[in-house]
């Protein structure tokens, strides 16, 4: 993975499909029209423990599903830091 301006901007996207900014209109679904902020970080536990589980089953060595995830980890909350930026004010991020 890049982490490049390219990628920066693509998260940037996906932020803005999350609020009433560009919410269902670049996909065309009917949904509810904003995604609160606190759903972004709660969404950071499930998604970060139950993982888990699925490295495990893939035969991988202790050490190793542990370093997958908190691979995985660092990679969501980097991601939902990233997304909530749209909820901020001009001048508080």
């Amino acid at each position: 993975m890049t982490y490049d301006r390219e990628w920066l901007d693509y998260q940037q996207e996906i932020a803005l499909r999350h609020t009433r900014a560009k919410k269902n209109r670049t996909d065309g679904v009917d949904s509810v029209e904003h995604i609160p902020l606190r759903y972004m970080v709660a969404f950071i536990y499930p998604i970060t423990a139950t993982i888990r589980g699925f490295l495990e089953n893939r035969g991988h060595g202790a050490e190793e599903v542990e370093k997958m995830h908190q691979a995985w980890f660092k990679s969501v909350v980097l991601q939902v830091a990233l997304w909530s930026q749209p909820y901020a004010k001009a001048g508080d991020f």
